[in-house]
């Protein structure tokens, strides 16, 4: 009875790592209190909440401060929302993984940039990328996991050149949706010269 109530396995229960690692073009890190206000005018963004299959947030700006300090004080064990930065400081949007399964060595990948300035200039694909080394090298995962809106091309282009293939058609929400994936094995061969872990291009 337990166990279908709550799936996942201890391992899950561990305290997620510390982020902060660079790609060619970002860093993705922990997220401050600082990152609010950025965070608050993207999700109240009309065109940044249709492409996040979202509407945009109704909730005032104290009401989301307190609710977003408080997801940084008790995060979840089954997720992480990251803050992104070019690698000269400037906040740029978000990345996350969730529904973490470290039984089946799995999470789900989602992204947002917020900074429209910085669209179709390549920061997509790097912070996927990026996250993707993380995921697979320092957590272990085996598969990551994606859902895009299937009208959504220049997203899905991103992810490709990151290394995630086409799945499956999703319908979910009203919505159409392409299930994309990447796992360790095809990543590391696809990649194998662009992966530095521990100073070594290795697998851990």
């Amino acid at each position: 009875m337990f166990r279908k109530a709550f799936p996942w396995s201890k391992n899950d229960q561990k305290e997620l790592p510390q982020v902060d690692v660079t790609g060619a073009l970002v860093r993705i890190r922990e997220k401050r209190v600082q990152d609010i206000p950025d965070e608050y005018s993207w999700r109240i963004d009309d065109e940044l909440s249709r492409l996040d299959a979202t509407r945009p947030l109704s909730m005032e700006y104290d009401d989301f401060f307190r609710y977003a300090k408080e997801e940084m004080q008790f995060p979840s064990y089954r997720s992480k929302r990251l803050s992104v930065d070019t690698l000269d400081g400037i906040q740029i949007g978000n990345v996350m993984y969730y529904d973490l399964n470290m039984g089946n060595g799995e999470a789900e990948l989602g992204i947002m940039i917020g900074n429209k300035e910085y669209w179709s200039r390549g920061y997509g694909t790097d912070i996927v990328k990026t996250l993707l080394q993380h995921l697979f090298f320092d957590i272990g995962l085996g598969r990551v996991y994606l859902h895009t809106l299937a009208w959504n091309y220049r997203a899905q282009a991103a992810f490709s050149k990151a290394g995630f293939t086409e799945v499956r058609s999703v319908r979910r929400g009203g919505q159409d949706f392409l299930l994309m994936e990447v796992t360790k094995t095809e990543w590391a061969r696809d990649f194998e010269n662009e992966l530095h872990v521990d100073g070594d291009c290795k697998e851990s």
